[in-house]
């Protein structure tokens, strides 16, 4: 299924698609989050969350690709973003995942990202992925390990996030259709 953005994924639970306007106030109560936020610049005010919808939204039309909103299957609810995206000046093409706090330790990010890597591979034909993760951000680095993927090192972010630190998890096509295997989401 595909909206007038982009594709629709589904899972088991989640459905994995384009951001809408109806996506706005749980998006925004997730980005008003200090805890949530921190290891993805921070807390945003409801007009920069707006202009970072409508960034994603123009990335999806320009690109093709972006981040996907993660909605649960059972309630409909924004349970978070997950996406293929490739950010002009990003150090490689990247499946990142940021979770509601209260859809956290459900496994979502996990299915969200398996569903994402092979839509990345299959569908959009890449090679290669990478997450780009704080070091200090271990829920994460554990879903990337889960996926198979392994830690590159330090990487360096673009203006304005030049100054974040990241580790650059990652791993291949090759390595994808060898891990996809392994990963038991849900």
């Amino acid at each position: 299924m595909t909206s007038d953005l982009g594709p629709t994924l589904e899972t088991a639970r989640l459905i994995l698609r384009p951001p809408s306007h109806d996506d706005f106030p749980r998006w925004a109560d997730f980005m008003s989050d200090p805890e949530t936020t921190r290891f993805i610049g921070g807390v945003q005010s409801k007009h920069e969350v707006w202009r970072a919808i409508a960034s994603i939204a123009g990335m999806w039309a320009l690109q093709g690709e972006g981040m996907f909103s993660v909605i649960e299957k059972s309630t409909g609810i924004w349970q978070g973003r997950i996406g293929p995206l490739h950010p002009y000046g990003w150090p490689g093409r990247e499946i990142g995942w940021s979770l509601h706090r209260d859809a956290t330790g459900k496994g979502y990010a996990l299915e969200a990202a398996v569903a994402t890597m092979d839509y990345a591979f299959e569908r959009l034909g890449w090679t290669d992925v990478i997450h780009c993760i704080d070091p200090d951000n271990l829920p994460s680095a554990a879903v990337a390990r889960r996926l198979g993927s392994t830690n590159r090192g330090p990487g360096v972010l673009p203006p304005p996030f030049q100054d974040h630190a990241v580790d650059l998890w990652g791993q291949t096509r090759a390595e994808w259709a060898v891990n996809r295997n392994a990963v038991q989401p849900g």
